[in-house]
């Protein structure tokens, strides 16, 4: 929680100068409120909302509605209809299902990268201290389910390390794993560097030379059909903006 605080108060004030040339006379002339629809895969969460906070606070009768969770289910709502505007996905692999059905508008922009740490229990039941260790019988360790990009990820980094590994369970998006090590019914988990220090005491982040083999591109894009492109646009200006950035950076991202 304290974490997250600070991430909207870094958003806030890193933000303001950068978002309020923004509101304009599009929200005057609407005579009313105005939603805007992002969808953005779970490791965005903090983020995001922080985002979405100053956002709105410069865009007054503007609430930005995040749809968070695991890119290929997120994907697969928008390509059946789905109203949303922006889409922000953790692989480029889940941005092409959308662009391949003509579901954005231009070219998407990768905004950040992200890299697997392991996640264990503060008390580290399983005695994990390298990516080798999560082989060993015995160890309870949950993934992502493997269309998820962080699935995908795991899988990849796993196999560059010459690694089997059989998932106790298989998620459908990183926070999943992540509730999983948080309530102690996993000794380990494969979760994002970003998801894992948002959680701050709760779990431990283990880094490993590995991840490098692994690193996935964030690529962020407005959307065809989206009600509001004027605000889509805008808003993923703000992320693509310098200080958009530093709040990504700060939370563990890395630049693109």
């Amino acid at each position: 929680m304290k974490r997250t605080l600070a991430i909207a108060v870094a958003a806030s004030t890193l933000l303001a100068s950068a978002a309020c040339g923004d509101t304009g006379d599009d929200e005057k002339a609407s005579g009313g409120s105005r939603t805007l629809n992002v969808f953005a895969a779970a490791s965005l969460t903090e983020t995001f909302g922080a985002l979405g906070k100053s956002f709105e606070s410069s865009h007054p009768g503007v609430k930005v509605r995040f749809n968070f969770g695991g890119s290929s289910a997120l994907a697969a709502q928008i390509n059946q209809g789905a109203p949303a505007d922006v889409f922000a996905a953790a692989s480029p692999a889940t941005m092409k299902t959308v662009t391949d059905a003509k579901g954005a508008a231009g070219t998407p922009t990768t905004f950040v990268k992200n890299r697997l740490v392991i996640a264990v229990p503060p008390s580290d039941p399983g005695k994990v201290a390298k990516f080798a260790d999560l082989a060993e019988p015995g160890l309870k360790v949950v993934l992502c389910a493997t269309p998820v990009p962080c699935g995908a990820a795991a899988q990849k980094a796993l196999a560059a390390a010459g690694l089997k590994v059989k998932p106790a369970s298989q998620e459908q998006d990183v926070k999943g794993v992540l509730t999983k090590v948080e309530l102690g019914e996993a000794d380990a988990g494969l979760v994002y560097r970003t998801d894992a220090k948002a959680a701050g005491a709760k779990v431990k982040g283990i880094e490993f030379p590995e991840s490098a083999k692994a690193i996935n591109a964030y690529p962020i894009a407005t959307l065809a059909r989206a009600p509001q492109p004027d605000l889509a646009k805008q808003f993923v200006d703000l992320v693509l903006s310098a200080p958009g950035r530093t709040v990504l950076t700060q939370a563990g991202f890395e630049a693109p």
